[in-house]
């Protein structure tokens, strides 16, 4: 979140639940996948989503699973948000998650 004002926090915080229900909803049962955070850019346009996931030798299924599924995931977010500007979404693996695996 660049900005980091409350209406940032609290949309990205909308985003970050309404996305973990879809991926809960639609992904296999092959991996786990978490969404870490969700960053918002140029005034909510943007929303790059940031997930982990488990077993790591799934991390690129569960990346192009993702991707191939964020017009329906922005679908499912106009559906259960009251939202007046969608952003468009993008995903990448969250660099902090492997670092925090690390360090533990």
């Amino acid at each position: 979140m660049k900005s980091g004002n409350i209406k940032d926090a609290r949309m990205s915080g909308l985003l970050i639940r309404l996305v973990a229900e879809y991926i809960h909803r639609e992904a296999t049962t092959q991996s786990l996948i978490t969404v870490r955070r969700v960053e918002l850019e140029d005034f909510g346009k943007q929303a790059t989503i940031f997930i982990s996931v488990l077993p790591e030798n799934m991390e690129r299924p569960a990346l192009a699973f993702v991707e191939h599924h964020l017009r329906e995931l922005r679908d499912y977010v106009r559906d259960k948000s009251d939202l007046h500007t969608l952003p468009h979404f993008s995903v990448i693996l969250d660099p902090e998650a492997k670092r925090e695996i690390v360090e533990e």
